[in-house]
């Protein structure tokens, strides 16, 4: 007798792997109350199940390097990977993990999930543009994408560094825009 474990293989759901080369995921923030700072994660990775049959039965986990973030100033990294912010020493990772996928009255879908940025856990919806069909590349691998984006708040993540602005205000916005580009490789 076998001592290996049977797993169930439900129709219609395939695996997926993030491109790391073709995927981004890029934020901006309020700076000064003037403009948009824009930055973006160079190392993103993780896997994805969809169900082709029913895309709310589908799953993601993707990881972030939280040290590879880039905002074109080298200074202004360091300080965003330091513990005022990011604290990439202690928390070297940013996750997400999907808790359910949905469509609404509109039939856009949402994929509901736990984020964790600094050891902190909380929820976040993104709003996902249903990607491409599938497709053959020219080497033969089979590929589609989605894009997502979604807003928080960063002090719900415990990123609190401020200062603030003689004129009134702070230096730092408290909402993140968030746009995901995802290239995904079928597995």
């Amino acid at each position: 007798m076998s001592s290996a474990t049977a797993t169930a293989i439900t129709p219609g759901l395939t695996q997926w792997e993030i491109d790391p080369s073709h995927s981004s995921v890029q934020f901006s923030v309020r700076h000064m109350m003037v403009s948009n700072v824009r930055g973006l994660f160079n190392k993103v990775s993780g896997t994805l199940q969809i169900d082709s049959r029913d895309i709310t039965r589908s799953s993601v986990h993707a990881i972030i390097d939280a040290a590879s973030i880039n905002t074109r100033d080298e200074q202004r990294d360091q300080h965003l990977r330091s513990p005022d912010f990011l604290d990439v020493a202690k928390f070297p990772t940013i996750e997400f993990q999907s808790t359910r996928v949905t469509r609404d009255s509109n039939g856009a879908l949402k994929l509901a999930g736990n984020l964790t940025i600094r050891g902190v856990t909380r929820e976040v919806v993104l709003d996902v543009e249903d990607g491409t069909s599938e497709l053959r590349d020219p080497w033969g691998n089979i590929k589609r994408g989605a894009s997502a984006t979604a807003r928080l708040n960063r002090k719900d993540y415990g990123l609190q560094w401020n200062l603030a602005l003689e004129a009134g205000g702070f230096v730092v916005g408290d909402e993140l825009k968030i746009e995901i580009d995802v290239e995904l490789l079928k597995k």
